[in-house]
């Protein structure tokens, strides 16, 4: 998977692509950890994103309860595939999907 990130002061863009699954999901956890400090906006654009796993879903429910506490968090360009994980799961109640 790779992640591309866009920090302008407060809002943090971060795109990936490829797969957000068991070996990969550690590596996005690292990413917003070291990342959130101070961010009040973040985006998270799917527009690569080809498949997400359950591993995935747990960093994104823990991004969205930091986000929770400290602003906002949106996720972008999400294709039918993963649309349909977040519907079956619930996941599309829980997050703010543009």
């Amino acid at each position: 998977m790779t992640i591309t990130k866009n920090q302008n002061g407060s809002h943090l863009d971060m795109a990936l692509e490829g797969r957000l699954d068991t070996a990969t999901a550690p590596q996005l956890e690292a990413e917003l950890k070291q990342s959130m400090d101070g961010v009040t906006e973040l985006a998270l654009d799917f527009a690569g994103l080809e498949y997400l796993s359950s591993a995935g879903l747990r960093v994104l429910l823990s991004a969205q309860k930091v986000m929770n506490r400290q602003g906002s968090m949106v996720i972008k360009n999400v294709n039918e595939t993963i649309m349909e994980i977040f519907e079956v799961t619930g996941f599309a109640d829980i997050l703010t999907i543009a």
